[in-house]
């Protein structure tokens, strides 16, 4: 099982959830500041550690090289994660998936595989594995998901034109993703990006 850690919400009945990704070499400790800044009291967060040491933090898949069998390998593993938080009574229909950098691409490759409805997902600053393996590799819900994906085009790391046509591919086939840019870098662009996430999440659970 990845290691993870559960920080609950203010809202102690609540059994809504929001799972997060880190990105390349960071960890959990990462984004401890992730839950307050988001804003959310009836919103439990899961904080996640990346299976492979990265100089001092976690990678996904190898990087550099092929990253296919890091990526299968990570999806099974979130696909555990995500049957035993079910299991623990945090149903999955209750849950949004997020992640950056490689976590974005975890998360989205986790969301259009896995069997069963997420309240939501949300890819900051990532990109797609393989648009057309994952297209054919998709889940019989995979179309009810819906999905929230940023970018900047001042990414140094991942190409911000790369990622929009891989986006633009995936709309195409019929996938539910809400597309929104912002005039950064690497980076999460603070409250105005924290803000879009925001309500993208509270409209998942009815506002």
């Amino acid at each position: 099982m990845l290691h993870h850690e559960l920080i609950p919400a203010a809202d102690k009945n609540s059994r809504r959830l929001m799972l997060m990704l880190h990105g390349l070499g960071d960890s959990i400790e990462g984004y401890r500041w992730w839950p307050q800044a988001l804003g959310l009291p009836w919103l439990n967060h899961v904080l996640v550690n990346a299976p492979d040491e990265y100089y001092g933090g976690g990678s996904w898949f190898d990087f550099p090289g092929d990253s296919l069998p890091g990526v299968r390998r990570s999806t099974k593993l979130l696909f555990e994660l995500l049957d035993d938080l079910r299991a623990r009574g945090y149903p999955t229909e209750q849950t949004v998936l997020g992640g950056f950098s490689q976590g974005c691409l975890m998360a989205i490759e986790v969301a259009l595989r896995y069997p069963h409805r997420l309240a939501g997902v949300v890819g900051i600053s990532g990109r797609v594995s393989d648009p057309a393996l994952l297209l054919r590799e998709l889940s019989p819900v995979a179309k009810e998901q819906r999905l929230l994906v940023t970018h900047g085009p001042l990414d140094p790391v991942i190409p911000f034109a790369v990622t929009r046509q891989q986006i633009q591919q995936l709309q195409a086939a019929g996938l539910n993703i809400e597309w929104r840019e912002f005039m950064k870098d690497h980076t999460i662009a603070g409250e105005p990006e924290l803000a879009v996430i925001r309500e993208f999440i509270r409209a998942r659970f009815g506002g």
